[in-house]
C-alpha cells in the first residue's frame, strides 16, 4: 500500500481523535472553570469561606510555629506521628490539616490549597468538601500507620520503623484528594493526570512517607468519586446482603369471641287486658 493510502486511512481516525479531544477539553473547561465561576458570581465571596479559612489557618499556624513556645503548642495541637497512640492521632488530625509540613514551602502551597478548597466548595458544597478533605487525610494517616506496623518488606508495602517518628502534618493530602475527587466526579482527565499522575511520579522519585500518603489520598478519592451518586444502589445492595428474618406464622383469626355469661333476666309481668272501647254513635 502506498503512503497516500496509509494517510487516507489515518485521516479519519485522526479527525475522530481530534473531535473527541476537543469535546473532552471543552467539557472539562466548563466543569472545572465555567461552572465554579458562575457559582462564585451568584454566591459572592461567601462561597469561598472554606478556602479563606484553610489558607489563613495555615498562615496562622506557620507564624506561631516560628517562636519556640508557639512551636511546642502547634505540635501539641496538630502534631501527628505514627508512634503516637491512635486516639491522640485521631484527635489531632483535624488541626494537622492547618499545620504546614516541615519539608514543603508554605507560601508555594497556599495557592494550591486555596484553589482546591475554592473549586470544591463552589462545586460540591461545604459539607462534602469538609468530608472529602478529612476522609482522604485520615485514610493516609491510618494506612501509613499500617505500613509502619507491617515493617519493611511485604512487596514494598511496609515502611521502616523510623518513619513513625516523622511529623506527619500538612494539607497536601487533602488538596490532592479534593483535586482527584473533582476530576472523577466532573470527568476531568487533565486535572486527574496533573494531580494523580504527579503524585505517582513523586512517590517513585522520592519514596518517603508523604509520597505514600499522597498515593493513598488519590486512591481513596477515586473510590469516593466512583461511589458518588450511587447511594440508593448501595442501600439496596446492603439490604440484600443483610440476613432477613423469616416471617412468623400468622395466628388463625377467630370469628367469634369468648362467650360471657349474662345475668338471668327477670320474668316479665303479664299485661292486663284492655277494656273494650265503646262503639261510636253517629251524630245526626
Amino acid at each position: 500500500m502506498t503512503a497516500e493510502g496509509h494517510l487516507g486511512r489515518l485521516r479519519p481516525a485522526a479527525a475522530r481523535l481530534a473531535r473527541f479531544t476537543g469535546r473532552t477539553l471543552r467539557g472539562e473547561w466548563h466543569a472545572i472553570v465555567v461552572d465554579p465561576v458562575r457559582q462564585l458570581a451568584r454566591r459572592g465571596l461567601s462561597g469561598l469561606l472554606l478556602a479563606f479559612v484553610a489558607a489563613f489557618g495555615v498562615i496562622f499556624f506557620h507564624d506561631i510555629a516560628q517562636h519556640p513556645t508557639g512551636a511546642v503548642w502547634v505540635t501539641r495541637l496538630g502534631g501527628v506521628k505514627a508512634d503516637l497512640p491512635l486516639w491522640l492521632s485521631l484527635l489531632r488530625t483535624p488541626v494537622s490539616l492547618y499545620v504546614p509540613a516541615l519539608d514543603l514551602p508554605v507560601w508555594a502551597g497556599i495557592t494550591q490549597l486555596f484553589l482546591a478548597f475554592a473549586l470544591a466548595e463552589l462545586t460540591l458544597g461545604r459539607s462534602r468538601t469538609l468530608a472529602i478533605s478529612y476522609a482522604t487525610t485520615l485514610a493516609g494517616t491510618l494506612v501509613a500507620r499500617a505500613m509502619i506496623a507491617a515493617g519493611p518488606g511485604w512487596w514494598g508495602f511496609g515502611l521502616p520503623a523510623e518513619c513513625g517518628h516523622v511529623l506527619d502534618t500538612g494539607p497536601s493530602a487533602a488538596v490532592v484528594g479534593l483535586f482527584t475527587y473533582l476530576s472523577v466526579v466532573r470527568r476531568a482527565p487533565v486535572v486527574f493526570v496533573l494531580t494523580g499522575g504527579s503524585m505517582v511520579w513523586e512517590s517513585i522519585a522520592v519514596p518517603n512517607l508523604a509520597g505514600r500518603e499522597h498515593l493513598i489520598a488519590v486512591g481513596s478519592a477515586v473510590v469516593l468519586g466512583l461511589l458518588h451518586g450511587r447511594r440508593e444502589r448501595l442501600r439496596t445492595l446492603a439490604r440484600s446482603l443483610l440476613p432477613t428474618r423469616a416471617p412468623r406464622p400468622a395466628l388463625p383469626e377467630t370469628t367469634e369471641g369468648p362467650t360471657i355469661p349474662t345475668a338471668p333476666t327477670a320474668p316479665t309481668a303479664p299485661t292486663a287486658p284492655t277494656a273494650p272501647t265503646a262503639p261510636t254513635v253517629p251524630v245526626r
